[in-house]
């Protein structure tokens, strides 16, 4: 029998998983040959800045940060320092300026401009959805079995995350399961290790910031030497002096480190369903059933 020249999938003898026998034929949208397909498409996990229907605001951070606000000032107030006690321009020179300073010198700048691009997700955190995640696996692995993996090549450029992207186009065109899984594993490393190089940053930060108030408070002190003989300026002037020491300890474990920690938090779950994705493909690629995938794929989400 003569077959037109199509695109088709045929089963090797002795091996459940489909080859691939490229022929052109148009896709023709979400529908291949006379079986819709329903284009789904994993949402971009490598980007920073995400929308409102991706994700939604942490309350914790918000509600952290006005608990820590509060903490210092009515602290400040109820022991009679008053809020202008807080206030120091020279402070906040010398250990928010000098903690940048620091971290400029030991950041590259590209891991630096990428901290500061995640820094949003202490507010915004990337939307996780595991269960729909798995519905879109099985929905590939479906039509992979109606028609073939060639009938997945519509939904790789429908892919916003360029590792989804990747991993669907090598399982489009034939790779083996194992070599899907050694060149997405390494990708998968390689995404990690930047993310968290990034998150480093705050930490970094966390450490500097205390030494920097250390020295705001000598150098205040060093200013309250000069003028031991006018007794008048001593009692402000050591005040000033250790407001750079709250300026440093309080910044850094109230600000940086913990927005180290919530960012290493969000950069794991990414890294994490990321994995699952991996399994699904290799398993679509291996010719699994569905339903078999699917109760894999589950053991992710507890």
């Amino acid at each position: 029998m003569r077959y037109p020249r199509i695109r088709f999938h045929v089963l090797r003898a002795g091996c459940n998983r489909p080859a691939v026998n490229r022929v052109d034929i148009p896709t023709g949208g979400p529908r291949v040959g006379n079986i819709p397909t329903r284009s789904s498409a994993v949402p971009d996990l490598n980007s920073a800045a995400l929308p409102p229907i991706l994700a939604t605001m942490d309350i914790l951070t918000l509600v952290g940060l006005l608990l820590a606000l509060a903490a210092i000032v009515g602290g400040s107030v109820l022991k009679g320092a008053g809020v202008a006690g807080l206030a120091s321009g020279a402070a906040f020179v010398i250990v928010i300026v000098g903690t940048f300073a620091a971290i400029l010198v030991q950041t590259p700048l590209s891991t630096f401009k990428r901290a500061f691009r995640l820094l949003g997700w202490v507010f915004w955190p990337p939307a996780h959805d595991g269960d729909e995640l798995i519905r879109q696996i099985i929905d590939w692995s479906n039509t992979a079995r109606k028609v073939g993996l060639l009938g997945l090549e519509g939904q790789v450029d429908a892919q916003a995350d360029p590792f989804a992207r990747k991993g669907l186009q090598m399982l489009v065109d034939g790779a083996e399961p194992e070599s899907i899984r050694a060149t997405m594993e390494i990708e998968i490393d390689a995404l990690d290790h930047r993310d968290k190089a990034a998150a480093r940053v705050f930490e970094s930060m966390g450490i500097y910031a205390p030494t920097m108030g250390l020295i705001g408070a000598v150098l205040g002190l060093m200013a309250v030497m000069q003028n031991l003989n006018d007794p008048s300026k001593l009692g402000t002037g050591i005040a000033a002096a250790f407001t750079a020491t709250i300026y440093g300890i309080a910044s850094a474990n109230l600000m940086f480190l913990p927005a180290a920690n919530k960012l290493k938090a969000a950069i794991g779950n990414q890294s994490r369903e990321r994995e699952m994705l991996l399994e699904g493909l290799i398993a679509i690629a291996r010719g699994d059933n569905p339903r078999n995938i699917e109760s894999r794929l589950k053991g992710f989400l507890h």
